[in-house]
């Protein structure tokens, strides 16, 4: 079995609605999901909830993207502080730094990404964490903030060795998307063929970042294992190898339905 450990399942995201698409995934040996609750309101969130209060193979993480820090109104951290701590959800993310597209201002992003670790740490949850173009401060502010008494995921790990091995001194598992299979990817791939074998994991980030042979079209969670056989190719094991491991490092950190 493989675990899609970080994939947007709310409707908005799933034409046809998420049943149709996760019963795809299930067809291809994709046994349980984590979706990804963000958005610039609650809607996503409660709609990751739902769906995890409905199907048995899918939990839900909760949180602000960093896109979305400037709409963090007092209100609306204590709405998501609520819905983080139902039990469905078993993670609080996606959090973090994005300095590619700064949609929101730099300083408001820190500030949110500090509050929400915090509120990890209270609920004694994993985080799950978006970081680009911000590695430095992105490590910073998880050693100011403590994470490592929760830890969590890097998702979408786009970073280098570096990063990668500090991030793993903060007790954190590196999850590899799609991108991992791009050809010019190689730093990434550096680290996915590297990284122990105990803190890995594999997602999609459906519906984007589709991996090779579907670059370019709309991702979902059947996908994943393409990225679980490229990794496999890379660290020289079999397929099955890679699912076994990264399902066995889903349930350490509490991810699974």
């Amino acid at each position: 079995m493989l675990i899609d450990t970080h994939c947007h399942l709310d409707e908005a995201n799933c034409p046809g609605g998420p049943d149709t698409v996760l019963e795809r995934a299930r067809a291809v040996g994709v046994g349980a999901f984590l979706t990804i609750g963000v958005g610039s309101d609650l809607s996503p969130a409660r709609e990751a909830v739902a769906l995890a209060r409905r199907r048995s193979d899918v939990r839900a993480a909760v949180g602000l993207h960093p896109h979305d820090a400037r709409k963090a109104t007092p209100v609306l951290r204590e709405d998501l502080a609520r819905l983080a701590a139902c039990p469905e959800v078993v993670a609080v993310g996606e959090i973090g730094l994005d300095y590619h597209y700064d949609h929101s201002p730099r300083k408001t992003q820190q500030e949110v990404f500090r509050y929400f670790l915090g509120l990890a740490r209270t609920l004694k949850k994993p985080a799950v964490i978006h970081t680009r173009k911000a590695p430095q401060d992105t490590l910073e502010i998880l050693r100011d903030e403590r994470a490592q008494e929760v830890g969590g995921i890097i998702h979408c790990f786009s970073e280098d060795l570096s990063f990668a091995r500090q991030a793993l001194d903060l007790s954190f598992f590196l999850s590899f998307s799609g991108i991992v299979t791009f050809k010019n990817a190689r730093a990434i791939q550096e680290v996915a063929a590297w990284a122990p074998a105990d803190r890995i994991l594999v997602e999609t980030d459906a519906p984007y970042l589709a991996p090779v042979p579907h670059r370019g079209k709309r991702c979902e969670p059947a996908y994943v294992v393409h990225t679980a056989r490229f990794i496999a190719q890379l660290r020289g094991v079999s397929l099955e190898t890679i699912a076994e491991q990264t399902t066995r490092n889903a349930r350490q950190l509490s991810l699974l339905a």
